[in-house]
């Protein structure tokens, strides 16, 4: 298949060149990409790639932030290098949300806790187990992921989480887990987990505050729920 080679485009096409001329707004995703890839293959120019990344993920960067590294590398013309680097994008665009929020978030209710945390956990396919850390002024102090399991659950030591809280000098912790499946029904072991987590921390004297599940359907806190 013939294409023109992005060096023979004129500078108002050339998505570098473009960038520097009239600033990043003007650059459309498949253009922004193409500035990561930097360089196409002798079917398709960068652009060309980065459309097909896309096309990949239904058109659709929250999806495109959920493809793995094998995933990546099935699209023709994208090998590791290339889809290392699209992966460290959507990586650095999702810390960059993240602490954006944690910044502006004081715990006052479970949506606080909600809304942050599905920032975080939204991209992972695989259930993870991760605390919110938080000081006197109910302020995100620290965020950790504590565990990663499969599919279908993941388990977490009391103790590294206890031990994480003292380090962070927190006064309070929320827990939370994702579920992958969409289902935000808690398990009968996620409720012994959680009583096991609070009566540990009380006698550190430190308060368990919630215990959220997140999924793509909303979200599921033991405190609302009167589990706590």
């Amino acid at each position: 298949m013939e294409y023109t080679s992005i060096k023979n485009w004129t500078a108002e096409e050339r998505p570098r060149e473009k960038m520097m001329l009239h600033g990043a707004t003007t650059l459309s995703n498949a253009e922004l990409i193409a500035i990561l890839l930097r360089s196409g293959n002798r079917e398709k120019s960068a652009v060309d790639l980065s459309r097909d990344v896309l096309k990949y993920s239904n058109d659709n960067l929250d999806e495109l932030g959920k493809i793995s590294f094998k995933e990546l590398e099935k699209i023709k013309g994208i090998g590791p290098t290339k889809a290392v680097t699209i992966i460290a994008a959507m990586e650095l665009g999702r810390r960059r949300h993240a602490e954006l929020a944690r910044k502006k978030t004081s715990v006052t209710c479970s949506k606080d806790v909600a809304d942050y945390l599905r920032i975080n956990l939204k991209d992972y396919t695989h259930e993870v187990f991760a605390v919110i850390y938080l000081n006197r002024a109910n302020k995100i102090n620290h965020f950790e992921i504590i565990s990663k399991g499969g599919i279908t659950g993941t388990v977490a030591d009391p103790r590294i989480i206890l031990k994480r809280a003292l380090e962070e000098e927190a006064t309070s912790i929320v827990l939370s887990h994702n579920h992958p499946s969409g289902n935000l029904q808690p398990s009968k072991a996620d409720e012994d987990l959680t009583n096991k987590i609070k009566d540990a921390a009380a006698l550190l004297d430190i308060k368990l505050l919630d215990h959220i599940i997140v999924s793509d359907a909303g979200y599921f806190s033991f405190m609302d729920e009167g589990l706590l």
